[in-house]
C-alpha cells in the first residue's frame, strides 16, 4: 500500500466547523509504544548494551533515524544507522505479528468517523512497512490516506505530515482536529495549526490553547471533536 494523497479541495466540509480528523498510530490507536521500547532494548542487548530507561522518554513519540540516532550516539554501538532501522523494524513487526491490541476506545471511533464520512488520515512517524501492518487491524476502509515517516523528507516533529494530510483531505489545517498521545506528535500537529486532543501514553501532557487533554480514547466522540471547534 502507498500514501498516495488525493488532490487538494474536493473533502471540505462546507458549514461544519470540523473538516477533518488526523490521528496518530503508536500509543493513540494500537497500544504500541512500550513494543517499539522493549524492541530498542532487546536489539541493543543483541549488539550488547544495555539501554538507560531514562532514554524511552528521549526516543518516544519521534522519527526512527531520530531515535536511533541518538541510542547509537549514547551506547556507542558499532552499527550504521541504516543497519540499526532494518533491525527495529523487524523486531517491531515480529512483535505486532504476535500481539496488536487497539487503544480502549479506538475501533469504536474510527468506526463512528467512518458511519459519517468524516475525512480522517492516518499520520505516523513509523516507516510504509509498519503501518501497512497495523493497517490490517486497524481497517484501511477507515483512512481517506496515510502518512508514513519515511515517505516525507521531514516528520514529526515538523508540521509537514499534518500539512500533507490536510491537504490530501481537502482541508484547511486549522479546521482539523489531531488526535496525539506524546510530545513530539503535538508539537507537529501545532505547528501546522491544527487544535490537538492529546491521551497521554507515556509521559503527561498539560493543556494549552487548543490543546485538549483526555485520559482515554473513551472520552472522544464525533459531538465531542465537532464541540471544539466552532464555525
Amino acid at each position: 500500500m502507498t500514501s498516495t494523497v488525493p488532490a487538494l479541495g474536493t473533502r471540505t466540509a462546507e458549514g461544519s466547523a470540523l473538516q477533518a480528523v488526523l490521528l496518530d498510530m503508536d500509543g493513540t490507536l494500537v497500544d504500541t509504544e512500550g513494543f517499539w521500547w522493549d524492541t530498542e532494548v532487546e536489539v541493543f542487548a543483541r549488539l550488547g548494551h544495555r539501554l538507560d530507561d531514562s532514554w524511552r522518554h528521549v526516543v518516544v513519540g519521534g522519527p526512527m533515524t531520530r531515535s536511533a540516532g541518538f541510542l547509537i550516539e549514547a551506547t556507542g554501538a558499532d552499527i550504521t544507522l541504516a543497519e540499526l532501522t532494518v533491525l527495529l523494524n523487524d523486531g517491531f513487526e515480529d512483535r505486532i505479528g504476535r500481539a496488536l491490541p487497539l487503544m480502549p476506545g479506538a475501533a469504536r471511533l474510527l468506526a463512528e468517523l467512518s458511519a459519517h464520512e468524516i475525512p480522517t488520515a492516518l499520520v505516523s512517524a513509523s516507516h510504509r512497512r509498519i503501518i501497512d501492518r497495523v493497517l490490517t487491524s486497524l481497517g484501511p476502509a477507515n483512512f481517506g490516506l496515510t502518512v508514513a515517516g519515511d515517505e516525507i523528507e521531514r516528520t514529526k516533529p515538523h508540521p509537514d505530515p499534518y500539512l500533507l494530510a490536510a491537504r490530501g483531505l481537502g482541508a484547511d489545517p486549522a479546521r482539523c482536529v489531531v488526535i496525539e498521545d506524546t510530545a513530539t506528535g503535538i508539537a507537529s500537529a501545532e505547528a501546522a495549526g491544527c487544535h490537538v486532543v492529546a491521551v497521554p501514553s507515556v509521559a503527561p501532557i498539560t493543556p494549552a490553547v487548543r490543546r485538549t487533554v483526555v485520559p482515554s480514547l473513551e472520552e472522544v466522540d464525533l459531538s465531542f471533536l465537532r464541540g471544539l471547534l466552532t464555525v
